[in-house]
């Protein structure tokens, strides 16, 4: 196992698989079914659905008669992997995505290796009384169908692997077709710690090439006993459709308030670490702000201290029409805002040179002042463009953040020093994560308390996955007995 990576081995990996990816069907399928490429393979990727879906039970009748101990070794080996080659899946992901920043997510396959539960979340109840002893445990629900990403590919295919081998699940995914690289380089790892641990060879699978069929045929498929969605809202209808018991973590779009109690100065430091983050593709970061007007000068001038750029009204419009996309429905023939693909997780100054200004690489973040209305505040961008609201107290900051949440009840931020002032905005948002003056990350673990997750189920109200979600609970009864007192 490479510990340590060079610069000119991570291009020769990151080169060779993008060309294997770009060759036509059969020379992918070569690619990705056995042959190597610097030595290494792509173990548990296949030309079919159903024969991943095969090789996925195998490993979960395996993984099903392990001990627990046994299952934490595979654990601590992918994370071992995860931690090592870092650098090389976030290298990758940007080069075939064309999304986020490789320091970030760098970073974000090293707090998945870190802080993702493992075997030690599943925990078996006991009720004693009169009537004897009444155990409740936690069990696999046997082979896993997942749907990722293209925002956290890796991440999330390596995370919810951790997750649902803890569990005891096998699991085969479905990867979104702009990450299959990245996504199936991560299965080939989990593989590779498995073996290394003494595991079966794939314990988790995916396919070569991932479709709406490949998709359709894991719905259906009787061995798929549940499915967890990570992506936008269309697909997360489609599973939670399915007539199967599913998990959706479905779209955000994360509000914060300043008020002026907070640490304004600092509150603008936060606001652009998290919503430059990645390029601001994590589902929880800062999407729109919200700020007292009497504050609002000075949070600005905080963000522009910390690697944010100013556009003026003007700017923010001819910008709004380049990466919001006019998208006719062709059933129902109405046109409507679409964010455009080739602008989501662009860094800063790639969209600023777009309206023909040229900034250099300090520039993290765009900021503008708009309205409530504006399509800035109204869409999920997911790249780091930051509209500022200003407003004239509490009750009108709750009033517009809570709208412009939509309902998703994903993520909300406030900075605040006012205690009535963060719990009135909780209670009203209800949002599965509320991140109190800190960067957005905090709520996943990065400089926060808790367990990560790049699976955040708001939809089903699982909230953070972590290896209990992914079980069913099962009771065993004794009656009259095993009770001592």
């Amino acid at each position: 196992m490479a510990m340590n990576w060079t610069e000119a081995q991570i291009e020769e990996v990151v080169a060779s698989v993008l060309k294997n990816l770009q060759k036509e069907t059969p020379a992918m399928q070569a690619a990705y079914d056995g042959s190597q490429y610097n030595g290494k393979k792509y173990i548990g990727v296949f030309a079919d659905m159903n024969d991943a879906i095969d090789a996925a039970t195998a490993g979960y009748k395996a993984v099903r008669a392990m001990r627990l101990e046994e299952r934490e070794k595979i654990i601590d080996a992918i994370r071992k992997l995860t931690r090592a080659e870092a650098s090389v899946m976030a290298r990758l992901g940007v080069a075939e995505t064309k999304m986020g920043r490789v320091e970030h997510k760098t970073a974000k396959h090293i707090l998945v290796a870190d802080k993702t539960p493992g075997t030690a979340d599943i925990v078996a109840s006991v009720k004693t009384g009169d009537y004897g002893l009444t155990l409740t445990e936690m069990a696999p629900f046997g082979v896993v169908g997942s749907i990722t990403p293209s925002t956290n590919p890796s991440e999330t295919v390596i995370c919810n692997s951790i997750g649902m081998i803890a569990a005891g699940n096998g699991v085969v995914f479905n990867p979104h077709p702009n990450a299959i690289a990245t996504s199936n380089y991560a299965v080939d790892l989990v593989n590779r710690a498995s073996a290394m641990a003494g595991g079966p060879k794939v314990l988790v699978a995916s396919v070569v090439k991932p479709t709406l069929d490949t998709a359709q045929i894991m719905y259906k498929h009787a061995n798929i006993r549940l499915l967890v969605c990570t992506g936008g809202p269309g697909v997360v209808r489609s599973v939670l459709s399915s007539g199967k018991k599913a998990i959706g973590a479905g779209a955000g779009n994360p509000p914060v308030i300043v008020d002026d109690t907070a640490d304004v100065v600092k509150a603008g430091k936060d606001i652009i670490d998290g919503c430059s983050f990645d390029n601001n593709l994590p589902c929880i970061a800062e999407k729109e702000v919200f700020v007292f007007r009497n504050v609002a000068d000075q949070l600005i001038s905080s963000m522009l201290a910390n690697g944010a750029y100013k556009i003026n009204a003007e700017q923010a419009a001819k910008l709004a029409n380049i990466v919001l996309v006019d998208v006719k429905n062709p059933k129902t023939g109405i046109v409507k805002k679409t964010v455009s693909r080739d602008c989501v997780g662009r860094d800063a100054a790639v969209l600023l040179e777009k309206i023909g200004i040229k900034v250099g690489s300090d520039i993290r973040c765009i900021i503008c002042e708009t309205d409530f209305d504006h399509p800035f505040v109204q869409h999920e961008l997911m790249m780091p463009i930051l509209p500022i609201v200003r407003v004239d107290n509490i009750d009108q900051a709750i009033d517009l953040a809570v709208k412009a949440e939509h309902g998703n009840r994903h993520t909300a931020h406030m900075h605040s020093k006012n205690i009535d002032h963060l719990t009135r905005f909780a209670r009203a948002v209800e949002t599965t994560i509320f991140v109190k003056n800190a960067p957005s990350y905090a709520g996943i673990g990065f400089g926060g308390e808790g367990h990560t997750t790049f699976t955040i189920a708001g939809p089903t109200g699982e909230g953070l996955t972590s290896a209990r979600s992914f079980t069913r609970y099962r009771r065993c009864v004794m009656s009259d007995n095993f009770r001592i007192i």
